[in-house]
């Protein structure tokens, strides 16, 4: 069924099933670091595959990943602005607590000093990922947290590859002056 309750096609589904689902771990990952955490990052990638199906019959797509990512950025960006105010958008550090708590377990860790310091380090750079301005963020997840391409980033986030490039390099900077300062 898509969002309007019609039945959706055969080819709509097949599609779907090529196109939407090998890209799911990615969607997740960019619904995450925008909206801070799990259970919203999963109502906005449940949100977003429904608007890839119901768009499937008629869409003409070129680069897979970079259109469901680029529906996954809008359909985040949406989901922000009915449900968060523009405060909370920039930073969530509750969220950096459930990380810590929720590291896989059974993880090898050479002794709990150093255990420590890596859960630290960890926590200081998703922080100042989570600080950063959306514009930003967004490009630095794709691109180095998830490895876009830089045409794939521009594709999903509507703008020219300069301009992605750009983002990247000022977001990049941003990091590192607010990781030098915690040094």
């Amino acid at each position: 069924m898509s969002a309007g309750g019609a039945v959706t096609s055969e080819l709509a589904r097949r599609r779907f099933n090529e196109m939407v689902l090998p890209h799911l771990d990615d969607a997740y990952g960019l619904a995450r670091w925008l909206t801070g955490n799990r259970a919203d990052a999963e109502d906005v990638v449940q949100d977003a595959c429904m608007r890839a199906l119901a768009s499937l019959d008629a869409a003409i797509v070129e680069r897979p990943r970079a259109w469901v990512l680029m529906i996954v950025r809008n359909t985040a960006f949406t989901w922000l602005a009915k449900n968060r105010p523009k405060t909370l958008v920039l930073t969530d550090d509750a969220q950096l607590l459930e990380s810590a708590a929720a590291k896989e377990p059974g993880a090898a860790t050479p002794n709990a000093e150093e255990s420590l310091i890596a859960a630290a380090d960890e926590a200081a750079l998703e922080s100042a990922i989570q600080g950063l301005p959306h514009l930003f963020r967004e490009v630095i997840v794709m691109r180095d947290i998830q490895g876009l391409s830089y045409r794939e980033v521009a594709a999903a986030i509507g703008a020219p590859q300069g301009t992605v490039m750009s983002r990247l390099a000022r977001g990049r900077a941003l990091l590192v002056d607010k990781l030098g300062s915690r040094a």
